[in-house]
């Protein structure tokens, strides 16, 4: 690696430091002009260059984001000024980082500090910035071995590659922003194409079907197409999430629609105790949660549904404590749901004293009528069966095709597609989320140390917009995705 701050490449001092960016002031106008040296090609002080600065106790490696004649000589411009006279250009440039100045490559994780002003500027190589990009994010153990993904080649200088450490990209979140066009999808193409190469494992969730292009390659496993050939099966989804789909009311519908999951917990719960004694008459099953002298406390089920209306709310009430760890558990969904209009309808009843009232509470039927319609349209609807498996084995959901395909060495792509969901009851949102909360869950039981997994979220607002963005994280009390 040839000196960065050698004379030959020199292009101006700083003369002015702000948080925000480095003055430079060029001493000719000559000096922003393209020039050869040494069969290497510079493209001089051009906006979109890079520059290498001198500072004190470090280099800094910039980018020039703007160029500016002083007040004075624009006043003086003309076509024959260009020709004759001098100009000292002023240019802003961003600070990217900072490195050793004996070891260029040896850059800091931070940046700490900021050239002074007098520093000398100098035009950055290529091959310096090569180097500097290949080894970035990446550990000092790793820096032969790390693997690394082409991204393209600098547009000053065609013939200079560009690669980038996966470890850098995806060591926590990346994010790929820019206008419709701009070629956000080319470059997840091209990740994508770098992580199979280094035998990773991504996951694509395809929001319109663009990526079907990767469908049949010997890398990629088959598509799992939500709502067509996959579901994302209901047991595996959160509280919060049926809050975002059925939207209740916070007064009166909310704490009704907890008590309906509630007691359908304790029905699927009681069914897989195995120590629970029960009889059984026709669509009614009693099941014995105490027996003390001959007195049995009994839960009533009707079609699978528990009976409250004129029952003792003991037996309950210990079923409760006796299964609190499952019914407590917010992040799954552990009952049959279509009992769930059924049960809210149970749920009508005030208590008075140790029992159930035995006359209907119009008043709370009425305020939750909206709210068992939306529930009644979702679960009967065939395409949110087929969206949530509503009469389906959980055995046999999108999860367990996404466990086949982490365990397939061979495969390193699976494309989970959303263009046949419909945007009807925040369906999307609530998919993606659930997805990636599996996934994360995952990654929190240490499943990805040995293979890591990138999951790439494409056109992010197909899923999450902003008029239910607000609504369902404060019913989730998720962060932002």
């Amino acid at each position: 690696m040839r000196n960065p701050f050698s004379h030959e490449y020199f292009i101006g001092y700083v003369n002015q430091v702000t948080p925000e960016y480095v003055k430079v002031h060029f001493p000719s106008s000559s000096l922003l002009h393209p020039f050869m040296h040494k069969g290497e090609h510079y493209n001089g002080g051009l906006v979109g260059n890079y520059v290498v600065i001198e500072g004190y106790k470090c280099g800094f490696l910039g980018k020039i984001q703007e160029l500016v004649l002083p007040e004075k000589e624009r006043l003086e411009l003309s076509e024959k000024s260009f020709q004759t006279n001098d100009f000292h250009p002023l240019g802003n440039i961003e600070i990217l980082l900072s490195f050793d100045l004996l070891d260029p490559k040896n850059t800091d994780n931070g940046l700490n500090s900021l050239p002074p002003i007098g520093s000398k500027v100098f035009v950055c190589s290529s091959e310096l910035l090569k180097d500097y990009f290949r080894n970035f994010g990446v550990k000092k153990e790793q820096t032969k071995n790390a693997p690394i993904i082409n991204l393209g080649v600098l547009t000053q200088d065609m013939s200079t590659t560009i690669d980038i450490s996966q470890q850098a990209l995806f060591g926590r979140h990346c994010a790929i922003v820019g206008t419709t066009g701009g070629g956000k999808s080319y470059t997840v193409s091209t990740l994508i194409e770098g992580i199979k190469n280094n035998k990773g494992k991504v996951i694509v969730l395809d929001p319109t079907g663009e990526y079907a292009v990767h469908d049949g390659k010997d890398y990629a496993s088959e598509a799992a197409i939500l709502a067509k050939d996959s579901y994302f099966h209901y047991t595996r989804m959160t509280i919060g999430d049926w809050y975002v789909l059925f939207r209740p009311s916070g007064q009166v519908q909310q704490p009704l629609l907890m008590e309906a999951i509630q007691s359908l917990k304790v029905v699927d719960c009681l069914r897989k105790d195995s120590a629970i004694r029960s009889t059984t008459s026709g669509n009614i099953v009693k099941y014995t949660i105490k027996e003390n002298g001959g007195v049995k406390q009994e839960i009533t089920v009707k079609d699978g549904c528990i009976v409250k209306q004129s029952q003792k709310t003991g037996p309950y009430l210990n079923a409760l404590v006796k299964y609190d760890e499952e019914i407590s558990n917010i992040e799954e969904s552990n009952f049959e749901i279509s009992n769930l209009v059924n049960q809210l309808q149970n749920e009508c009843y005030k208590v008075f004293g140790d029992s159930w009232s035995s006359s209907f509470d119009d008043r709370n039927a009425g305020n939750i009528s909206s709210l068992i319609i939306r529930i009644y349209n979702v679960v009967k609807d065939k395409l949110f069966d087929s969206i949530f498996g509503f009469k389906k084995d959980k055995e046999h959901d999108i999860c367990e095709k996404i466990e086949a395909f982490l365990t397939a060495s061979d495969k390193h792509l699976l494309r989970i597609g959303f263009e046949a969901v419909p945007y009807s009851f925040q369906a999307r949102e609530i998919l993606a989320n659930a997805i990636a909360k599996f996934l994360l869950n995952k990654a929190r039981n240490g499943e990805f140390k040995e293979t890591p997994l990138v999951l790439f979220v494409d056109e992010a607002h197909q899923y999450i917009n902003k008029a239910v963005k607000d609504e369902y994280f404060e019913a989730t009390k998720l962060d932002a995705f």
